[in-house]
């Protein structure tokens, strides 16, 4: 059974970091390309960042481009968002995402990440 356990979530002012975490189990985590959606009050869901497999290919949103970073640790199974010059639009549920066909699926109960001073 996939289950995906987020985590870093909190509340912080404008121009703060933050650092989230995605704990997987259930799958063969190295196998796969990783992402992370999120989805904030009122709106749909939204992709976010994106890795590939081996952790050397990654993609942003324009939204969050030369502020947020996506990394990996396929020996703890882990993916990582280290989000960096925070803004209120960026206040969100977020979520660790599989790929599913086209699109990205996300998995778990999320973190939130409320950006307010």
């Amino acid at each position: 059974e996939v289950t995906m356990v987020e985590s870093g979530g909190g509340l912080v002012q404008p121009g703060g970091s933050l650092r989230l975490s995605c704990a997987a189990s259930g799958f063969t985590f190295g196998n796969f390309d990783m992402a992370w959606v999120r989805q904030a009050p009122g709106k749909g869901p939204e992709w976010v960042s994106a890795i590939d497999l081996g952790g050397t290919s990654t993609a942003y949103a324009d939204s969050v481009k030369g502020r947020f970073t996506i990394s990996r640790d396929n020996a703890k199974n882990t993916l990582y968002l280290q989000m960096d010059s925070l803004k209120p639009e960026d206040t969100a549920v977020y979520y660790c995402a599989l790929p599913n066909g086209s699109n990205w699926q996300g998995w778990g109960q999320g973190t939130l990440v409320t950006v307010s001073s």
